[in-house]
């Protein structure tokens, strides 16, 4: 059976305000609906690698009630990127962001995105891991994409479908639609099972 076919009398909500999401979803075949609750995404200091966005994932979906959900299915995801124990965050200047990307050059970083799936009565979350491989960046090739593609909305500065994907990765181990912000293969699988 299709996953259109099986949820075709159910509503979806999305609880994710970044537009790689919207369009993976469209891109799965699915009808939805966006919702954001505001969510603080802090996370105890004793978490590490998944277990940071499996816990703001289902932060996220916390902020949701359960008898808000009849018939309804509500997915929420968090993506991190992880490189030697430590989570890269967004950037939040061209600065904080030549200085993450700086960091990725050369080396090989982990990017883990967390998905729970709830309805009224079930709750179920999961992990997808990819490993990603950055050549070494020139300061030249860390500006220019800065400057031109602004990646202050994204967990470790950086969008591998944007010209630094083309250019500064050679090599992914994965699900190259987590590094995107969904596993989309394995969201399809657990939305057939839930």
């Amino acid at each position: 059976m299709l996953l259109k076919d099986k949820l075709k009398n159910t509503k979806i909500i999305l609880a994710s305000a970044s537009p790689r999401r919207h369009n993976l979803f469209r891109e799965m075949g699915l009808d939805f609906e966006v919702q954001i609750r505001d969510t603080i995404e802090s996370y105890p200091d004793d978490l590490r690698a998944e277990q940071i966005p499996l816990y703001l994932c289902r932060k996220k979906a916390d902020a949701f009630v359960s008898e808000e959900l009849k018939n309804t299915i509500l997915i929420t995801a968090d993506t991190i990127v992880w490189l030697d124990s430590e989570v890269l965050s967004k950037p939040v200047t061209s600065s904080d962001a030549e200085i993450t990307l700086g960091k990725l050059s050369g080396k090989k970083h982990e990017v883990i995105t967390a998905v729970c799936i709830k309805s009224e009565n079930k709750l179920n979350t999961f992990y997808s891991s990819t490993d990603v491989y950055f050549k070494d960046l020139s300061l030249d090739e860390i500006k220019y994409y800065i400057e031109f593609y602004k990646p202050f909305d994204k967990a470790g500065a950086y969008g591998i479908q944007e010209w630094i994907g083309y250019t500064g990765i050679y090599r992914i181990e994965g699900s190259y639609f987590n590094v995107m912000g969904l596993p989309t293969q394995k969201l399809y699988e657990e939305l057939l099972k839930f």
